[in-house]
């Protein structure tokens, strides 16, 4: 965790340095703060995250100065007064949102201007050296030991495919077994999703990061099919969660326990082949053969049973060697 965390702490100290040197070299007769801490906010990991933490951090200072210095003017310091300043900064930072969330930037700064014995010189200062400061960030974060998107990337797909095997074999493999074993499965398979879902997510940050990182932009190819295939395994999961599913009612209930015999024998074979097809297809390693293996088990156990479970079983198989096919489309 310390080393990990280590570059990040360098980028924020280094970054802090130069925003407040730069802000004495503009001119700033008192200790220049407001650059310091625009740093200290906005750098969080990546140069999208600087890029728009410093411009939800710049647009705040700016309407919450704003909102309190008119109120100021209207009103005495008083509580009604601070009722008023943070009802109307929370409900600016609704409509200037830069990150997605409100901007709580707007009423923080609306209730520094409080403290200050001269609002209007508190609010010069405080406007251009926030400007200064998200400058600096924004054109440090990307320089100073930038993330590495590929690393990232390719440690988060080789961990989907990785849980999307893991979730395909245990599911076959509890068939027929006992309730309580398929319910635990389904458990399972559920926290193996939801671990896929949250790659997903980071995958795309560290996409969208390589916009803002110029030190990695011979990189750009890998990162886009790199997330293309966490994509991919994202879009997997719920034909994986219908597998579980499935499962768990079969092997639950008395009255379709005469489907099993013929699932014991042709599950195994296509979960085996599908997991290879999945494996090959993400990792771009000549997937046709697989796929066309997974294939024609799928098509085995569709002339050995037609009943309905079996057709329940297998839908999740074809959904998923549907999307695999997709994924290979130009």
């Amino acid at each position: 965790m310390i080393s990990a965390e280590g570059p990040a702490a360098a980028r924020i100290v280094v970054t802090v340095a130069v925003a407040w040197e730069t802000a004495l070299w503009l001119g700033a007769e008192q200790p220049p703060v407001y650059a310091a801490v625009v740093p200290l906010v906005a750098l969080r990991g990546d140069p999208m995250t600087a890029l728009s933490a410093s411009l939800q951090r710049v647009l705040g200072v700016v309407a919450g100065v704003l909102v309190g210095i008119v109120v100021l003017n209207i009103l005495h310091p008083s509580t009604a007064a601070i009722v008023l300043v943070v009802a109307i900064g929370l409900a600016a930072g609704m409509v200037l949102r830069a990150g997605g969330s409100m901007n709580v930037q707007v009423p923080a700064s609306s209730l520094l201007v409080f403290a200050s014995t001269s609002p209007d010189a508190y609010a010069l200062h405080r406007l251009w050296e926030t400007g200064a400061g998200a400058a600096v960030t924004i054109l440090l974060a990307p320089l100073l030991w930038p993330p590495d998107p590929r690393r990232t990337l390719a440690a988060l797909a080789a961990d989907s495919r990785t849980r999307l095997i893991q979730a395909l074999t245990s599911t076959t493999a509890v068939l027929g077994t006992d309730p309580g074993t398929a319910r635990d499965n389904l458990a399972a398979v559920s926290s193996h999703i939801e671990a896929v879902h949250g790659h997903a997510a980071r995958a795309r940050e560290a996409e969208r990061a390589m916009r803002f990182n110029p030190l990695r932009r011979r990189d750009r190819k890998t990162v886009t099919s790199l997330t293309r295939a966490v994509a991919t395994a994202d879009q997997l999961t719920p034909h994986l969660a219908t597998l579980a599913r499935e499962v768990a009612e079969l092997t639950g209930r008395e009255d379709l326990a005469p489907a099993l015999p013929e699932a014991r024998r042709h599950l195994p074979g296509l979960s085996a082949s599908t997991a290879k097809a999945i494996t090959d297809t993400l990792h771009e390693t000549s997937p046709q053969q697989a796929l066309t293996t997974a294939r024609a088990h799928l098509a085995a156990y569709a002339r050995a049973d037609s009943r309905p479970a079996a057709t329940a079983l297998r839908r999740p198989f074809k959904r998923i060697l549907d999307d695999l096919d997709r994924h290979l489309a130009p």
